[in-house]
């Protein structure tokens, strides 16, 4: 099964929760799909045993067969074809890698080349994996870099995905495979906000999905009643805790904060129906 958490908004504790619920389930495999700025491995006391690159095609024109007809400007909706003084210019940060330049091209002028855009870097745990994926610097394929990663999820047992934050490509590409979708919150205006984009998303999705509210003493019952209002499952309420703040600022999990929560932890895996609890 998988797994997906996520939120309308940054900040929520989102990997926090990710990162506790993968210590329950031993073999576990557990994805950073916050590309552009994943931070699971802070947490992760373990060895990396595997990094490899990660690539996306790149058009490249061949002058002495280009005959400058603009077939290939044509056809690109990115912008990353131009024609200019009789020649084709790529401009590889716009490229999205979909190849149909060179599908159109009349005379085969465009053939493509890699282009490094990321890594997929494994790290095992004592007793469950993770799989960090990372977009490089200034490079705009979020996307295709969380479906390289999502590819890594586990085929024996289950797979967990730190989805990135809001409602962009980047999170409706990290939950779209999932099974289950939780999403995490905090009892304020701006939580409610994000919250609501977030559910309107994932019921555009047919997505299966619930919430759990985090800091949920700190603010007021506006997310409780919204979540009445539209029939959406709370699963936990997790209260402000000194304890869990300060295991976090020193790179241990939610639970080495505070273990009266494995339990209810434990709780909602059994209601999204992961470790094939139904």
């Amino acid at each position: 099964m998988k797994l997906a958490i996520a939120s309308g908004k940054g900040g929520t504790g989102k990997t926090t929760l990710a990162v506790a619920l993968a210590t329950l389930l031993p073999g576990c495999r557990l994805l950073d799909a916050d590309v552009e700025e994943p931070n699971a491995r802070l947490f992760v006391n373990g060895d990396e045993i595997d990094q490899r690159e990660v690539t996306m095609p790149i058009p490249v024109v061949d002058p002495a067969a280009c005959r400058a007809c603009g077939a290939c400007v044509r056809f690109c909706k990115f912008n990353a074809l131009a024609l200019a003084g009789g020649k084709i210019l790529v401009f590889e940060e716009l490229c999205h890698g979909c190849g149909g330049c060179s599908l159109v091209c009349p005379t085969r002028a465009i053939h493509e080349k890699p282009l490094p855009i990321g890594a997929l870097s494994t790290i095992l745990n004592d007793t469950w994996s993770l799989v960090e994926g990372r977009l490089n610097v200034g490079r705009m394929a979020a996307p295709l870099v969380i479906r390289r990663l999502l590819a890594q999820a586990n085929k024996t047992g289950e797979t967990i995905i730190d989805c990135p934050p809001g409602t962009s490509c980047n999170m409706v590409t990290a939950v779209r495979d999932a099974d289950y979708t939780i999403l995490v919150t905090e009892a304020t205006a701006f939580g409610l906000q994000d919250l609501s984009l977030a559910v309107n998303t994932m019921r555009k999705l047919k997505k299966r999905f619930g919430v759990i509210i985090n800091r949920a003493d700190l603010g007021d019952d506006r997310v409780r009643r919204y979540c009445a209002d539209e029939s959406v499952k709370i699963h936990l309420e997790i209260p402000f805790s000194r304890e869990i703040a300060q295991a976090i600022a020193n790179g241990k999990t939610m639970l080495d904060g505070a273990p009266e929560f494995e339990a209810q932890l434990r709780s909602v895996l059994a209601q999204t129906g992961m470790g094939g609890i139904a």
